[in-house]
C-alpha cells in the first residue's frame, strides 16, 4: 500500500505578515459594514454622529489616515527591508492591538456583540503579527 504525504513548504515571514494584515483589514471592513445593520446606526451617522463623537471633515480624515496603515502594511510587509519591515510590524501591530483592546473594553451594547467578537479576532491577528515580527528568522551574514 502506498502512502502519500501532501507537499509542504516553509512560508516566508513576509507572506505571513501580509496575509495577517489582509485578514485584519477584512475584519475591520466587515465590522463596520455589519454595524450599519444595528438599529439606529444609520440615523446617527446621517445626523453626523460616529461611535466616537461628532463627525467632521477632520475626524473623517483621521479615520482615513488610521485605516490607511493596515492597508499599506499588506504591501510594505513584502517590500521594505527586513529590519524596517520588522520594526514597522512591531510598532503598528502593538498599536492596533491596543486600539482593538480599547474598543473591546468599551463596547458593551448587546447589538454590538458581533463587534466584540471581531475585536477579539483582530486582537489575536495583530498579536500574531507582533509575534511573527518579534521572532523574525535570522540568518548569518
Amino acid at each position: 500500500m502506498h502512502t502519500h504525504t501532501l507537499q509542504d513548504f516553509q512560508v516566508n515571514v513576509r507572506i505571513k505578515l501580509a496575509a495577517l494584515w489582509t485578514a485584519v483589514m477584512f475584519c475591520y471592513v466587515y465590522g463596520d459594514f455589519f454595524s450599519l445593520f444595528v438599529p439606529g446606526r444609520i440615523k446617527h451617522l446621517m445626523e453626523g454622529q460616529s461611535g466616537v463623537g461628532t463627525t467632521t471633515p477632520i475626524s473623517l480624515l483621521c479615520f482615513s489616515l488610521l485605516m490607511t496603515v493596515p492597508s499599506l502594511m499588506i504591501f510594505l510587509s513584502l517590500i521594505l527591508k527586513p529590519q524596517i519591515s520588522r520594526w514597522a510590524n512591531l510598532l503598528f501591530g502593538v498599536f492596533f492591538t491596543l486600539i482593538m483592546t480599547l474598543i473591546l473594553i468599551t463596547t458593551n451594547d448587546t447589538w454590538m456583540i458581533f463587534y466584540s467578537y471581531l475585536a477579539v479576532v483582530e486582537i489575536v491577528l495583530t498579536g500574531t503579527i507582533v509575534w511573527y515580527a518579534w521572532t523574525w528568522p535570522r540568518q548569518q551574514t
